[in-house]
């Protein structure tokens, strides 16, 4: 039997795989690349291509989560495969159940990873790892419900804990969810909930472009943040719970925060 190799791409482009992830696409008899759970603004296939030193064939969201990626797994049964995705590459289920299929067929997996969203998002507001509590994808108004979502927040700012918004998308009709967007929907929410999880007083840390040479970082009350202006996709939305003093200031210092946050934590 053959052998799948995970690759994780990263947050920005092509450059953003480690010296171990390119060696492992260039040793692979098949390459395939899936570009729709996260968007890499400055992805260039052709660069791709002479970094890799192989032809890359794209595959759809229909082949992975429908046909259950029959075609790598099939290619894998008798080659070493490399299967490429944005950031790391089992941040998104449907990764895993890829992996676990070919276990089970007795294809060899293995993990090259990548960067993530969610450290850099860390790392980018300075907010602390260990205090982020679950994790919410906020969908586009209409067409699922946010109601989950802003439980969970809530659920969250309960425990003092912060809460990761991943921002939905539609790569292949190029439709990505925008801060301002998540914002209204969750107030709209608010405003039927009345559980005063998301008013206009409420601190909320804004990312885009993480992983790229010009991202945006803003944090602000919701009431302020909703009209500022984060520039082109991909975006993510942070609600923070209790701060420890060295985050508010982090808050101020990395991403502009009111500074009667800072004041607060003292």
């Amino acid at each position: 039997m053959g052998e799948i190799v995970f690759v994780g791409l990263g947050l920005n482009d092509e450059l953003g795989m480690s010296l171990h992830g390119v060696e492992m696409v260039r040793a692979a008899s098949h390459v395939f690349l899936e570009l729709y759970t996260s968007l890499l603004p400055s992805f260039s296939m052709k660069c791709f291509e002479e970094i890799s030193g192989k032809k890359a064939v794209v595959v759809s969201r229909e082949e992975l989560e429908e046909k259950n990626g029959e075609t790598i797994l099939k290619a894998a049964e008798k080659a070493k495969v490399a299967f490429v995705v944005p950031g790391d590459p089992l941040i998104a289920t449907t990764h895993i159940a890829l992996r676990v299929q070919a276990e089970k067929r007795g294809i060899k997996t293995r993990i090259v990873h990548g960067a993530s969203i969610l450290s850099a998002v860390m790392g980018l507001s300075g907010l602390h790892n260990y205090k982020f509590g679950k994790s919410v994808t906020i969908p586009f108004p209409n067409e699922t419900s946010a109601e989950t979502p802003y439980e969970t927040i809530a659920q969250n700012r309960k425990l003092g804990l912060h809460t990761l918004c991943l921002l939905d998308m539609r790569a292949e009709e190029k439709r990505y969810l925008t801060i301002h967007e998540a914002l209204e929907t969750l107030v709209q929410i608010e405003a039927k909930r009345k559980w005063r999880t998301i008013t206009r007083k409420t601190l909320a840390v804004g990312v885009a472009r993480a992983g790229s040479a010009t991202p945006a970082v803003k944090a602000d009350f919701v009431g302020s943040l909703r009209d500022y202006d984060f520039g082109a996709p991909p975006h993510t939305l942070v609600f923070p719970g209790e701060l420890h003093f060295m985050e508010a200031e982090a808050l101020v210092v990395l991403a502009g925060a009111p500074k009667e946050l800072k004041e607060a934590c003292r």
